[in-house]
């Protein structure tokens, strides 16, 4: 059986989460470009800059980032992770919350910049993407937003007619779709 996603013909599977949960695993069974928030955002964010910082909601995420930076090469690039101490909210996101919120995470990217050495500022969750451009247009460097890179990474991908390579990502001897398909 093949994965559904490419079964069912899609082009290409991007992930919505900055914790790029699954990313290895659905390379492995997908030929179809799989793409993520996180991979994508840091990796654009060394291209933009020297250093670049990690803006998020709370510590508790900070395990989850050093992980995949540490997976993707990238901690020497790192000036810093600051979290603002708020509890995402998965359903609400960030509505009703904004006047507090947006004025915590620009003091905390500030502090990045003037403190830390940052010259790049990504948002650390999908869950944030309503901050962007209240952040942009007050910061003085370029604030990703990790869900939007990584859908035109999919498109560059797609564009390009390129994928993940299946030598670095090899589909499993066996697969055991069903038993996730409930």
């Amino acid at each position: 059986m093949t994965c559904l996603a490419e079964k069912e013909g899609f082009d290409a599977v991007c992930i919505n989460t900055v914790s790029d949960s699954g990313l290895a695993a659905l390379r492995a069974r997908l030929s179809i470009p799989v793409l993520s928030p996180g991979q994508s955002a840091f990796h654009v964010a060394a291209m933009l800059g020297h250093k670049f910082s990690i803006l998020t909601m709370w510590e508790r995420w900070f395990p989850l980032y050093r992980k995949t930076l540490k997976e993707y090469g990238l901690e020497s690039r790192v000036a810093s992770i600051r979290a603002i101490d708020v509890r995402p909210d998965t359903q609400e996101l960030l509505t009703g919350k904004e006047d507090i919120v947006f004025a915590k995470l620009e003091e905390a990217a500030l502090k990045a910049i003037h403190e830390d050495g940052a010259d790049v500022i990504v948002l650390g969750s999908t869950t944030m993407h309503q901050s962007h451009a209240y952040l942009a247009s007050r910061l003085p460097v370029p604030v990703l937003n990790p869900g939007v890179v990584a859908y035109k990474m999919c498109e560059l991908f797609l564009d390009l007619g390129i994928a993940h390579s299946k030598k670095a990502f090899p589909a499993p001897e066996a697969t055991k779709d069903q038993a996730f398909l409930g």
